[in-house]
């Protein structure tokens, strides 16, 4: 059954990969699933059809014949689980792989998207540097422990998973922040997850959405 993903029409990250359906697109091309992409407009986000398919009006949407999933990291979970190649063999490795699917989203990514948020709309707020900075000391104390963990090694726990998909995703929001450079081992992690064909093969086709609304 062929797979669709929904996706912005207009990319409000001009093309640097960091919207929601990356992380899916990325996924699917590192099992080697073919998918098609209806790109969707900011008001046709919010209309009943897509509603149907994600309640908050967002992106990305996956749909397989009848299944309907929203929602990035369940999404890519759906993705691992059905076809090798993002989750071990091994069911305790397995399980780690998924741990670190959680800890991107729930432990290291909030805040990391507060930080975002905060810089668009409190910058005219007086409380805006303290505020920032202390932020800055959450994301610092979560990539303190992540670089701890992941030290000299490639992936977070043996062969690249979901768990690292995930992680990259999430780190290179930090990107243009200047806050991943105290954590040499956590660029070149971030590196190398980029590097990888099937990142490289969905980077250029989000951007290529870019290219053609700019």
């Amino acid at each position: 059954m062929a797979i669709t993903i929904t996706a912005f029409a207009q990319s409000p990250d001009r093309g640097r990969g960091l919207a929601r359906d990356m992380g899916v697109r990325w996924a699917l091309e590192e099992v080697g699933q073919p998918y098609a992409v209806r790109l969707l407009s900011f008001a046709a986000m919010k209309e009943a059809p897509h509603r149907s398919l994600h309640p908050f009006g967002q992106i990305p949407t996956y749909e397989e014949g009848d299944l309907r999933l929203f929602e990035s990291g369940a999404i890519i979970l759906n993705i691992a689980q059905q076809h090798p190649g993002l989750l071990p063999n091994d069911e305790v490795a397995r399980g780690r792989a998924i741990s670190w699917m959680f800890a991107a989203l729930s432990t290291v990514e909030p805040p990391i998207l507060h930080r975002e948020s905060a810089l668009f709309t409190e910058r005219d707020k007086p409380w805006h540097v303290e505020r920032l900075q202390m932020m800055d000391d959450q994301i610092h104390h979560r990539l303190d422990a992540l670089s701890k963990h992941l030290g000299d090694a490639e992936w977070l726990d043996g062969a690249f998973s979901a768990g690292d998909l995930l992680m990259v995703t999430v780190l290179r929001r930090l990107t243009t922040s200047g806050l991943l450079t105290a954590y040499p081992n956590l660029c070149a992690y971030v590196a190398r997850g980029e590097a990888r064909p099937a990142f490289q093969h969905a980077f250029a086709d989000q951007l290529a959405v870019f290219a053609q609304s700019s």
